[in-house]
């Protein structure tokens, strides 16, 4: 199975997926790590990636993803996927769910201003908000939530998903 966590930046992906991951002994993969250094760059810069910039990284994810479904792994994937199309990539023909991470502008943006350390920055929010679609038919979490409160609500769905033995 693939959970995939979505949302903008500062929407707590990394953090959500990698503790989720670790409560439920699943493999866990952060999109970012997977970025090319020209893409890394370019957001440093503070510049938007495009679609063509995407699509290495894309098949990349895409990749791993499938190396994992044909072992039989569990995956969480930690990853922006902003937009209907990349998601569809992500998961078409997987046995998947989709985790999205939703917060207000003035949210994220504050939760920005307190981060170190990372490519993305709070000036990349607005074209991320730009760019996003909301998923229809995704686990829909505030996060404002605590973490501990939003992977209950994610292992709650899996366990929906799955049943109670499937975790």
């Amino acid at each position: 199975m693939l959970v995939l966590v979505m949302g903008v930046a500062g929407s707590g992906k990394t953090t959500v997926a990698s503790e989720l991951a670790q409560e439920l002994g699943w493999d866990f993969l952060d999109a970012d790590s997977m970025h090319s250094p020209a893409n890394v760059a370019k957001m440093q810069a503070g510049i938007a990636l495009n679609d063509a910039d995407r699509a290495p990284w894309l098949q990349t994810l895409r990749h791993e993803i499938e190396k994992a479904a044909a072992e039989k792994r569990n995956l969480v994937l930690a990853c922006s996927a902003l937009r209907q199309t990349y998601r569809d990539q992500l998961t078409d023909g997987m046995d998947a769910r989709v985790v999205y991470l939703k917060g207000s502008a003035e949210v994220l943006r504050e939760r920005l201003t307190r981060r170190t350390g990372h490519f993305v920055t709070q000036s990349l929010l607005e074209s991320q908000l730009q760019s996003l679609e909301e998923p229809g038919g995704a686990l829909t979490v505030n996060v404002e939530h605590s973490v501990p409160e939003i992977i209950a609500e994610i292992r709650a769905e899996i366990r929906a998903h799955l049943g109670p033995s499937g975790e």
